[in-house]
């Protein structure tokens, strides 16, 4: 077999073995991602309000419940390249490349959401139960493509995460004019997280024997909201709001190494804080909804932090801040079927020499489109469903990364002719639900 310059034992040091830990998902529940997330300025539905805006829930008078359940599909490809080197350590000139593609299957959405508002009140209620973040990666182990060669052949091998974040949130909305609200909403989350191999874990127990799996963690975090909202009467309508970082506790990670030795290590991701600002308009019979969003991962814990420990582990992914526009538009013309299309477009905050410490988080979709609908089956029951499609626009890479080389290859270890990249599409069927406790 030939001699790799995988021969500098396990030089793939370490991933973020995890897909969009901290993404954040364009909306939440059928009718907010048909348009795209966009609801801070306009609320069609109590969850995109409750999710984006907490003083917009203000604009509903009654009592309202909405079930929302999305299957997502995504299919990423991982990449790499690696110069080849004969048996006395002498570059050939040839490389070795190969591609993994994912076998993880269907990833469920969850979203729950009621309101009590009351027709004349300045004050309306909410609770929500949203799946704001929840993927995975499975890359199999493969002796053709480098990054998943066999840890014994100095490889990560079989490439799996889970990572899901559940997010409860109480919300009050207070009417302070008939076209100004305020809103406030304390957050609580449970997340989970499994990774294999565990990078944020050191390779040695206490000498040299590759990154270990974890079995499953979880860890709780808390946080807020705080927004404000503005409908003018006539038509135009503008919110803006700020979600605080959600602050996690750390994850304790129980780690079983390939000798079976086992150890423990601690790691922690906060959800980061994000503002957003949007503009409603809502001519005759169309609804037009556009938001902007600035999610601040460079203050978020697991994120901020970048590159190697003294002990070859991850210290952190080193994510930049993003920018999100999503846009929507609702047509109302025809009887009891509003129609939607949503556009959401996202900035990648991953850099390229980065790329490596991010192998996983394929999941960085730069251009989403959806198209959804609702039908509204009598004045208080209404079902909704979207279709999403999303594209990474183009591939993530960088060079791989090794410790030993940080020396002459500051700062993170760059080896040389070398490469890793990853992109992926997504799809999305979400059906949804909603009952209005109208009073006879």
């Amino acid at each position: 077999m030939k001699a790799y310059f995988l021969k500098l034992c396990f030089l793939l040091f370490a991933t973020a073995a995890f897909s969009q830990a901290g993404h954040i998902m364009q909306g939440v529940g059928a009718v907010n991602m048909s348009m795209g997330g966009a609801a801070t300025g306009q609320p069609l539905d109590i969850s995109g309000a409750i999710q984006w805006n907490p003083a917009s829930i203000s604009t509903f008078d009654e009592k309202i419940l909405k079930l929302d359940i999305g299957f997502f599909f995504s299919s990423p490809e991982l990449s790499s390249t690696v110069p080849e080197f004969d048996l006395t350590g002498n570059p050939t000139g040839n490389f070795f490349s190969g591609t993994t593609e994912d076998d993880r299957g269907v990833s469920p959405l969850p979203a729950i959401a009621m309101v009590w508002g009351k027709e004349g009140s300045r004050h309306t209620f909410g609770a929500s139960a949203f799946g704001i973040s929840g993927f995975g990666v499975t890359f199999p182990e493969s002796t053709t493509n480098p990054i998943n060669m066999p840890q014994s052949m100095g490889g990560f091998g079989r490439i799996e995460s889970n990572y899901s974040l559940l997010q409860l949130g109480f919300t009050y909305a207070y009417e302070i004019s008939d076209k100004f609200s305020i809103g406030v909403q304390p957050t609580f989350n449970y997340a989970t997280l499994k990774l294999i191999p565990n990078p944020t874990a050191s390779p040695f127990n206490p000498t040299f024997v590759g990154y270990p799996s974890t079995d499953n963690s979880s860890a709780f975090g808390f946080g807020g909201q705080l927004g404000v909202y503005f409908d003018s009467g006539n038509g135009f309508s503008a919110g803006a709001s700020y979600k605080t970082k959600q602050s996690f506790g750390d994850f304790k990670l129980d780690n079983t190494y390939l000798d079976s030795s086992t150890g423990e290590n601690e790691f922690k991701i906060d959800y980061p804080g994000i503002w957003s600002i949007g503009l409603g308009f809502s001519p005759g019979q169309f609804d037009l909804a556009l938001d902007y969003r600035y999610v601040e991962y460079e203050n978020a814990a697991g994120f901020s932090s970048v590159g190697w420990t003294p002990t070859a582990s991850v210290a952190g992914f080193g994510w930049k801040n993003i920018s999100i526009v999503s846009f929507g538009v609702q047509f109302k013309g025809v009887n009891r079927l509003p129609l939607r299309l949503g556009y959401t477009y996202s900035s990648n905050p991953i850099e390229s020499d980065v790329a490596f410490f991010n192998v996983p988080a394929t999941a960085i979709i730069k251009n989403a489109f959806q198209i959804g609908l609702s039908y509204e089956i009598s004045d208080r029951w209404a079902i909704d469903g979207v279709y999403h499609m999303g594209f990474s626009g183009k591939a993530t890479s960088g060079p791989l990364l090794n410790p030993l080389f940080i020396g002459v290859s500051p700062p993170y270890g760059a080896i040389p002719g070398s490469e890793v990249s990853y992109d992926m599409t997504t799809s999305m069927i979400m059906v949804g639900a909603s009952y209005k406790f109208i009073k006879k």
